[in-house]
């Protein structure tokens, strides 16, 4: 007997976004959606490359024109666009291209976010324009990317499915994360919301709550005494995630077997999290 199978995968369009980090989670999800038959649209924020971290810059790397390549490597086609998904303009311009170049578009994963960085402090101590920006892009940008691309959704009569990345931090809530955990709490509240508006259209609306996963997001606390320890205490499984675990759920919620699922916001944490 055949194992299980995705199906519906094959000759959609996937929109990606936040896809252009070496290490990360934008960049293996685009690639196992292509290497389940999907065109993928690549975002990023087109990063000067004296912001590579090392490995990329020892490994010739070019942002979201490397993921593309990787994408057109598995046979298939790739268009990789430098967007601020926080900006309207933008977002409604990336619509446009999308539809221009593939005529169509199936899915969609919010994945872009702020990077750490002056947020992770105290609420007295939040500077206001750090703040601003974590709200802008994780929060801001994933109600415009939903909302315009789930117009075209709706619009197409195929329906589609929108996959929000949020993050544990939206159900655990940690101290000195205050801004970090808003947004991501909010996209789990906007995918639930939206799931009850756009499901008489065929449109599912997700979200995947990653844990600690080794992305350049961890670098500065990767390594360190403190990290090791909150492995061996905080997790059941005694170690942190990788972004290709992220990305085959991601395939899943997409494909014709995750076709019941809907509103959720699901943890994949290696058990750092029983909130639901």
């Amino acid at each position: 007997m055949p194992g299980l199978e995705l199906t519906g995968l094959d000759g959609k369009v996937a929109v990606v976004t936040g896809a252009g980090r070496m290490r990360s989670i934008g960049r293996p999800i685009a690639v196992e959606l292509a290497r389940a038959g999907c065109d993928i649209v690549l975002t990023g924020t087109g990063r000067s490359p004296d912001r590579y971290p090392d490995d990329e810059k020892a490994a010739g790397w070019r942002d979201i024109e490397s993921v593309a390549a990787e994408v057109r490597a598995l046979g298939r086609r790739a268009l990789a666009i430098t967007s601020d998904v926080g900006d309207e303009a933008a977002v409604q311009a990336l619509v446009g291209r999308t539809m221009a170049e593939f005529g169509r578009v199936d899915f969609v994963v919010n994945n872009a976010g702020a990077a750490r960085g002056r947020d992770r402090v105290p609420v007295l101590d939040m500077p206001i324009d750090a703040w601003d920006t974590v709200i802008r892009v994780n929060l801001r940008g994933t109600f415009l990317m939903s909302k315009f691309f789930g117009k075209q959704l709706v619009e197409s009569g195929n329906g589609g499915v929108i996959i929000n990345i949020s993050s544990i931090a939206g159900k655990i809530l940690p101290p000195n994360t205050s801004a970090y955990a808003a947004s991501k709490s909010a996209i789990q509240a906007l995918t639930a919301s939206m799931a009850q508006e756009v499901g008489q259209y065929g449109v599912r609306v997700n979200a995947i709550c990653p844990g600690l996963v080794e992305t350049y997001r961890i670098d500065d606390i990767a390594g360190t005494e403190a990290y090791q320890q909150m492995l061996a205490t905080r997790i059941p499984l005694r170690r942190d995630g990788r972004g290709e675990e992220i990305a085959w759920a991601t395939a899943f919620l997409c494909s014709d077997q995750g076709s019941w699922i809907t509103g959720q916001s699901i943890n994949i944490d290696g058990g750092m999290a029983v909130q639901h």
